[in-house]
């Protein structure tokens, strides 16, 4: 059953699911951790670790304004409980935007939990997680986030789970203003990461160790004040090719929505205690 699920969701072609290799060498660079991030396979391959002492992080080395960006990588296997693997586009300073992919781990034999959250203007409290349909810690799979000036969408080897629009006309804070870093890193959360926090990390299994590979950022670069963006990025075409006018046909948003109801276990728009203060304007609106 679990292998049919993964298959049927592999097959549609929703967005391009497969990340042109960069080098972490080039692109990236260790931001924290002491020496427990390590690039590997000649620049193809970065792997964090963490340990009772500390975890470890990197970032890349350019800003950017929109773009689509990719990263395969394979979790940290076995018991993961308490060990939080992150992959986010980030701004600074209290206004900051940021949208993220976070990974919550757990006991052995039990799924993962992926965590998404969109920022904009240092708001946040968008929350929306998943089960996957897969073990993440046995193979490489792609993540990948699009971000246009219309639409933020979250994918999953291709198969997109999450499209937060820009309702600014309605009143919804959007993030289009601020450049944004990559960052990705691997750390301790046993406090409230798994189950609550109920379960605490084991450090007989450390060190713990996330995987990294083909980093991709197809993407507007800001230096010095002005956006660089690829060539022919702003284009219009009647396909929607770029991810500069990337939205999802009716098929891609049908596949999301199935992925919704089967994988969905926690979603801001219908939780009951965020719903009595008032449910959230863009929760309305399709």
């Amino acid at each position: 059953m679990r292998t049919a699920l993964a298959l049927g969701i592999v097959s549609v072609a929703c967005l391009a699911a497969v990340a042109q290799g960069g080098n972490f060498l080039q692109d990236a660079e260790m931001s924290w951790g002491d020496g427990r991030g390590k690039v590997v396979d000649g620049g193809r391959g970065l792997d964090l670790t963490l340990d009772k002492g500390s975890g470890s992080g990197f970032q890349s080395k350019n800003e950017y304004l929109f773009g689509k960006i990719d990263m395969q990588i394979k979790l940290v296997p076995g018991n993961s409980a308490g060990t939080v693997t992150t992959f986010y586009l980030s701004s600074q300073g209290s206004a900051h935007d940021e949208i993220d992919f976070e990974f919550l781990g757990n006991e052995t034999g039990q799924p993962y939990t992926l965590h998404t959250n969109v920022f904009a203007q240092g708001q946040g409290k968008r929350e929306q997680q998943f089960r996957l349909w897969f073990d993440p810690t046995k193979a490489f799979h792609t993540y990948s986030i699009v971000w246009n000036p219309q639409h933020v969408i979250f994918a999953v080897d291709g198969t997109p789970i999450r499209d937060f629009k820009n309702h600014e006309a309605r009143g919804v804070s959007f993030p289009k203003t601020q450049p944004m870093r990559l960052y990705a890193s691997l750390w301790n959360a046993d406090d409230w990461a798994t189950q609550g926090g109920r379960v605490k990390t084991d450090w007989t299994k450390a060190p713990f160790v996330a995987s990294f590979r083909s980093f991709n950022a197809d993407a507007c670069v800001m230096s010095g004040g002005a956006q660089r963006c690829p060539a022919g990025t702003m284009e219009a075409t009647g396909t929607s090719s770029s991810w500069w006018n990337q939205e999802l046909s009716d098929m891609s948003y049908r596949r999301m929505r199935w992925v919704q109801r089967k994988f969905m276990i926690y979603n801001y728009c219908t939780d009951p205690k965020r719903v009595a203060e008032g449910v959230p304007a863009e929760c309305k609106l399709r």
